[in-house]
C-alpha cells in the first residue's frame, strides 16, 4: 500500500473511533490541477466531537505511519477544522457548516467514495 492511501485507510479509521459521521473519500489523483491527490471530508456533532475526531486523527496517523500534519487550522471555533497531510487533506464539519459550503459537489468528476457510518 503506498503512503498515501495509507495515510487515507487510517484517518478513516480514526474517524471511525471516535463515531464521524458522513464521510466520504474523494481520489483527486486523476484530475488535472487538483490540490492534492484525496480528500477526506467527514462530520462531527458539535465542536467538542469536531475537535475529538481531528485528535484521533493526528494522534492515530502519527502512531501508525510516523506522518504528522503539515497544519491544521480552524480549531478556534470547531466548526471546520482542515488538516493538511501534503497530498491528503482532512475537512472535518459540523454538518450545517459542510451543507452551505458543499465541497463533494466542487469535485464531482472525482472518485468519490462514501464510507458507511459505525453506530
Amino acid at each position: 500500500m503506498r503512503l498515501n492511501e495509507q495515510i487515507v485507510k487510517e484517518i478513516v479509521d480514526a474517524i471511525q473511533d471516535k463515531k464521524g459521521k458522513n464521510i466520504v473519500v474523494i481520489n483527486l489523483s486523476s484530475l488535472k490541477d487538483a490540490p492534492c491527490s484525496y480528500f477526506v471530508i467527514c462530520e462531527g456533532t458539535s465542536s467538542i466531537h469536531v475537535n475529538s475526531i481531528e485528535y484521533s486523527i493526528k494522534d492515530d496517523v502519527n502512531k501508525r505511519t510516523g506522518v504528522k500534519p503539515y497544519a491544521v487550522d480552524g480549531l478556534k471555533n470547531s466548526e471546520w477544522v482542515a488538516m493538511d497531510y501534503g497530498h491528503v487533506i482532512v475537512h472535518v464539519f459540523q454538518p450545517q457548516v459542510r451543507s452551505f459550503y458543499k465541497i463533494e459537489q466542487l469535485w464531482e468528476d472525482a472518485e468519490i467514495i462514501e464510507v458507511p457510518d459505525i453506530d
